[in-house]
């Protein structure tokens, strides 16, 4: 697999407002009905698939291998936040990614994203154990 050219400071912007479905009392992982921590990681996720995604050629994705959140704020029900992801760092297929989350001029959480560069068709094969 040749791995597409992918220069820092690629960026993407994605927004989402805060539903019941979002809050840590749904996801399990707390009882408060605010943001959950995994909730807004995977808006961020989201983010860092959007910003390569007008650049990666046919049969190729990227998978997610590592993160580290600093949940700072809670954001209520309601509340609508950004992740804007950039892209920091290229070593290899290793994608190195900043994303800053916010609920209007206050910062919610800050993420560090690593994405790998796989072929899809081979990775999937893999999952599935062929």
């Amino acid at each position: 697999m040749e791995l597409p050219e992918f220069a820092p400071g690629l960026s993407a912007r994605v927004e989402l407002t805060v539903t019941d479905a979002d809050t840590a009392q749904y996801f399990g992982s707390g009882d408060v009905p605010v943001l959950g921590t995994p909730r807004l990681l995977a808006l961020a996720e989201a983010a860092t698939v959007a910003a390569t995604a007008r650049t990666i050629p046919g049969g190729v994705t990227t998978v997610g291998s590592r993160a580290d959140v600093d949940h700072r704020t809670p954001v209520p029900v309601g509340r609508r936040v950004a992740a804007q992801a950039t892209l920091t760092k290229v070593d290899g297929p290793r994608l190195l990614f900043e994303v800053t989350v916010n609920d209007g001029e206050t910062l919610v959480a800050e993420v560090r994203i690593e994405r790998i560069v796989v072929d899809r068709q081979l990775f999937i094969a893999r999952a599935l154990g062929d």
